[in-house]
């Protein structure tokens, strides 16, 4: 692959964890920097190994593989969006606290909700030859940028908007897991 290849396989894979990344900071109160590159970095290192996983298995058994990342993603993503979803429709009345952070258990989940599709990307790498670590430190590195940037954004938003910014957050991975799911089957 090229260096302009590796690039705009690196920026596209980025952009779920953006999209992601901005509902994440809409939900906390005011995420500092310090938390946006904890997320980033987070969402950066599950970025860069699930292409490397996918890779190993589509040396090894790539229809297996393929046969059910989409409906991984499709879960781990309506699980996190409906969560979001939820709290953001609690009634007005009730002051809900917001977090300051997330829980890395939840910003795991969500990585790896987001980053699937690497894994099937890392699967097709694998039968193109290509070097695998320097395609996944690339997909780890705009992902780990992406999602910082995304965090601060979001919390540019939820500052504003709150609640909405929450439930559009939460939609859009709702969203997202559809889009996989109907990528990797009605529109294969």
């Amino acid at each position: 692959m090229t260096p302009m290849t590796t690039l705009a396989l690196a920026m596209g894979m980025s952009v779920d964890a953006f999209a992601a990344a901005i509902g994440k900071g809409a939900a906390l109160d005011r995420p500092r920097f310090g938390e946006a590159l904890r997320t980033g970095l987070v969402f950066g290192a599950v970025e860069a190994v699930t292409p490397v996983i996918g890779w190993a298995l589509g040396m090894a058994a790539s229809a297996h593989v393929a046969a059910v990342d989409h409906w991984l993603a499709f879960v781990i993503l309506g699980l996190v969006g409906g969560r979001m979803l939820w709290g953001a429709a609690q009634p007005a009345g009730i002051p809900v606290e917001r977090p300051r952070r997330h829980g890395t258990a939840l910003l795991l989940a969500t990585a790896i909700g987001t980053s699937l599709d690497a894994m099937a990307v890392g699967v097709t790498l694998a039968f193109l030859d290509v070097d695998i670590t320097v395609a996944a430190a690339a997909i780890g590195l705009a992902t780990a940028v992406m999602a910082t940037i995304g965090m601060l954004v979001g919390r540019w938003l939820g500052g504003r908007f709150g609640r909405m910014a929450e439930a559009l957050g939460g939609v859009a991975l709702v969203l997202l897991g559809v889009k996989i799911l109907l990528e990797h089957t009605i529109l294969a």
